[in-house]
C-alpha cells in the first residue's frame, strides 16, 4: 500500500463518523454549542472546509478551487460568536462543500508518490506535521477533534450514541 493510500484510508473514519453525525440534524440543530463558549456545529464545519482548503492548497496551489465568493467572510474568528442562522450557509451548502472540499483533498493526495508525500511540508502548514504526507494525514486529526464536540451537542438534543 502505497502512503497516499494509507493516508486516504485514515480519512475514511473521520468522513464516516462527520457524516453519520450530521445525518440526522437540522439546520437549527447545527446551531446548538456544546457549551456555552464553544463554537456551534455550523461555525465548525465552516472552519473544517476552510481549514482542509488551505492545507491542500499549500501543497497543491494549482488544483485547488476557490471556495465560493464570501465564504471566507462567514467563517472567521469574529462570526463564531453568532448565533444568527443568516450569517451561515445552510447544513446542505455545508455538506455539499464539504465532500466537494474532500474530493479535491483526495485527488490532489493520489497525485503524490511515496517519495514527495516524505518532502518536507510549506512552512505555512508545518503545524500539521514535518512532511507533506502529514498535512493531508492531519485532516483526520482535525475533523475527527470537531466531530467529538458534535457528539456532545447530539446527546443534548436527545440523539442516541452513533458509535
Amino acid at each position: 500500500m502505497s502512503l497516499a493510500e494509507h493516508i486516504k484510508s485514515t480519512l475514511q473514519l473521520p468522513t464516516y463518523v462527520v457524516n453519520g453525525y450530521l445525518e440526522d440534524l437540522t439546520d437549527a440543530d447545527l446551531l446548538v454549542r456544546p457549551t456555552e463558549k464553544s463554537n456551534h456545529i455550523n461555525w465548525q464545519l465552516g472552519h473544517l472546509i476552510q481549514s482542509e482548503h488551505f492545507h491542500t492548497s499549500q501543497v497543491c496551489p494549482d488544483v485547488v478551487p476557490d471556495l465560493p465568493a464570501g465564504f471566507k467572510e462567514r467563517y472567521t474568528k469574529e462570526t463564531a460568536s453568532s448565533d444568527n442562522p443568516a450569517d451561515f450557509l445552510s447544513k446542505a451548502e455545508l455538506v455539499e462543500l464539504m465532500h466537494n472540499q474532500r474530493e479535491v483533498t483526495l485527488n490532489a493526495l493520489s497525485k503524490f508518490s511515496d517519495e514527495e508525500l516524505m518532502q518536507p511540508a510549506p512552512e505555512s502548514v508545518s503545524y500539521l506535521g514535518p512532511t507533506v504526507g502529514c498535512v493531508f494525514a492531519g485532516e483526520a486529526t482535525h475533523w475527527m477533534m470537531h466531530a467529538g464536540q458534535w457528539a456532545v451537542v447530539r446527546r443534548q438534543l436527545g440523539r442516541p450514541p452513533l458509535f
